[in-house]
């Protein structure tokens, strides 16, 4: 069953994505449809906003205002539960055909976490694999996870370097 799960898009009234949501989990719920559904997403971000009196706060925003990711098996049943959704309407896709994202959509669209296999911690020495400084030696000095970067300083000409580089242009020094 897994096999076939893919992640689709669903338009909604503006400002009812959260209300899609929750609906879409509830009548799954009640219906016992959970190996058909296993993901519901409203992706947000935190964006710093500045008030008039010029302070500055966090607040969470839709990516996609007016969309909703579910992460599904497609079949008749599960299309009925999500297309009369209250709020829901309808599939993206040609003719509201469903159309699946692609692999590429759902990592370019930051939909789903890509787990990243990394074992490297601050004061580690590296190599690095690829781009420009290709086989040049450095010092792990910061470590950013959200945007998958590292800061290593390099010896280049004597002296030391910072750039920026990304997890896979790195390897460990054995």
């Amino acid at each position: 069953m897994a096999g076939n799960l893919k992640w689709y898009v669903v338009h909604t009234y503006s400002g009812y994505e959260n209300k899609v949501k929750a609906n879409i989990e509830k009548t799954v719920e009640n219906r016992g449809m959970q190996e058909y559904f296993q993901d519901i997403r409203v992706p947000m971000e935190e964006v710093v906003e500045q008030k008039e009196d010029g302070e500055k706060k966090v607040v969470l925003r839709k990516i996609y205002p007016g969309y909703v990711f579910i992460k599904m098996v497609m079949t008749d049943e599960s299309w009925y539960v999500v297309r009369n959704t209250r709020g829901c309407t309808g599939f993206v896709g040609p003719g509201s055909k469903p159309v699946p994202l692609s692999d590429a959509e759902v990592e370019a669209m930051g939909v789903e976490a890509q787990v990243v296999k990394f074992d490297f911690e601050v004061g580690d020495n590296v190599r690095v694999t690829d781009g420009p400084l290709e086989s040049f030696v450095g010092v792990i000095e910061e470590i950013n996870m959200e945007k998958r970067k590292l800061r290593v300083c390099v010896s280049m000409f004597s002296r030391e370097t910072p750039v920026e580089l990304e997890f896979h242009q790195v390897e460990a020094l054995s």
